[in-house]
């Protein structure tokens, strides 16, 4: 996106209190393909070369602040207190934008569908002259949004609640999103003759429309596509911006050239990079932080999370990668096998039933069913480190700190200690007993104590 020849600020609205949601969480930092809403929302501002970036919170949204200012700073941080409407919210980044000399975009914390490349036709009408412009929609059923009632010459005459419109004007199409940019200076004298003399008490900012045209201002809607407007007010609402979000997802994904054979099935986050050639078998999840590259193969009821899974490896059924995982090229890790923060050569294999956190798994090496890395004494965690080629046995226990020599075998059913030495075979277990007719003895005398 090209550089904008007016400097471009943002005020963020995320004062509302969300209590449609039902929840502790704030609905602002509720997620949308692994991230918190407001976070889509600064996206798409840093995205369009808004500079600064207020938000707006409520007082007492200790969560949000923290939120923000670990994103943005503390400078980015407006309060509204008492909470009187949406013209108000925007009042109150006045002093936050009192050295600032541009266009004001106004956005909403709850809107993570919309993005950059629809909200610049705003910046573009500006350019076009416009001295407000605000973002609409149309769709065939308008229901309760404002209408935006456009003038044969283009003017944006009012914005009219769905309540208080006459029957031609619940006719409109055209409906108001609620976000919209004028000049820093325009706005805020705007809004200083905004009212507040409604049922509510409070003062609403698409009263600046009406206060525009007074004063003789252009003022211009722009329109994007409906589904770009998914405002999040309660949890059925959330529900369907993440199934938007995991379609949008799914599509550009196969668009690309990924292999999805059952995509409604598959869970993606925000970050997940998978290469074209990869193939994606139904029932995956993945978490935040998860690149696949081309080849790789994962397969069903398959959790990722904060790894790497590179070229032509084969993941799953039924494994679980946790942060810090790298699966090397051409890889298996199989069936019930967890693997965390454990580099994994190229062509070593874990095909069933085995754990193996922190540390390092040699190219070539193969991992019986059931090992286990011990790598926590419930302080502190530990590695483990087994060589190229090297064979762990079935049932094996690796005690951490310890590593396996390239090209060492452990025997099955060991518990190993120490480090064993390059081609060497180590066992950790106690020598065979037998004890001939014992078993028959024991169950005969278990039969007759049940008998008495």
């Amino acid at each position: 996106m090209p550089s904008p020849k007016t400097k471009r600020a943002c005020v963020i609205l995320a004062a509302g209190q969300g209590t449609r949601m039902k929840s502790p969480v704030p609905k602002v930092l509720h997620k949308v393909g692994g991230r918190a809403m407001i976070d889509w929302v600064i996206d798409a501002a840093q995205a369009l070369g808004c500079d600064p970036i207020v938000v707006v919170i409520a007082a007492g949204a200790d969560a949000v602040r923290a939120h923000v200012t670990a994103r943005l700073g503390e400078a980015a941080i407006a309060v509204q207190d008492p909470p009187l409407g949406t013209g108000h919210a925007v009042l109150a980044a006045k002093d936050a934008l009192a050295g600032f000399d541009g266009d004001v975009l106004i956005n909403l914390a709850d809107g993570p569908s919309l993005g950059a490349a629809e909200i610049e036709p705003l910046f573009a009408a500006r350019e076009a002259g416009a001295d407000l412009a605000v973002l609409g929609f149309e769709t065939p059923q308008p229901g309760a949004y404002g209408r935006l009632v456009i003038a044969g010459d283009g003017q944006l005459s009012a914005i009219v609640e769905a309540k208080e419109a006459s029957p031609a004007q619940l006719a409109i199409q055209a409906c108001n999103s609620g976000v919209m940019v004028a000049p820093r200076g325009l706005l805020f004298g705007w809004l200083a003759k905004v009212g507040a003399d409604n049922a509510k008490g409070e003062y609403y900012l698409t009263d600046i429309v009406g206060i525009a045209n007074e004063a003789g201002c252009a003022v211009r809607a722009a329109f994007a596509p409906e589904a770009a407007f998914k405002a999040v007010n309660s949890q059925a609402e959330l529900a369907l911006a993440e199934a938007a979000f995991q379609a949008r997802r799914r599509q550009a994904l196969m668009d690309d050239g990924v292999t999805m054979l059952a995509p409604d099935t598959v869970h993606l986050a925000f970050d997940t990079r998978i290469a074209s050639g990869a193939t994606i078998e139904p029932y995956v999840v993945f978490a935040p932080g998860v690149t696949i590259e081309s080849g790789a193969v994962i397969r069903s009821f398959s959790h990722l999370e904060g790894c790497i899974v590179r070229a032509g490896a084969l993941i799953g059924p039924y494994a679980r990668l946790r942060p810090g995982a790298d699966i090397g090229e051409a890889a298996h890790i199989g069936n019930f096998v967890e693997v965390k923060k454990v580099k994994v050569g190229k062509g070593a294999k874990a095909n069933h039933l085995t754990y193996l956190g922190d540390g390092s798994v040699g190219a070539g090496a193969n991992i019986g069913a059931g090992t286990i890395f011990c790598n926590y004494d419930g302080f502190d965690k530990f590695d483990t480190h087994v060589g190229e080629n090297a064979f762990v046995g079935s049932n094996s226990a690796l005690v951490a700190p310890v590593s396996v020599g390239a090209g060492a075998y452990t025997a099955s059913g060991s518990v190993i200690t120490q480090n064993v030495a390059p081609d060497a075979l180590a066992l950790g277990r106690a020598r065979q007993a037998e004890k001939p007719g014992w078993a028959a003895e024991f169950r005969a005398m278990k039969l007759a104590r049940k008998q008495r």
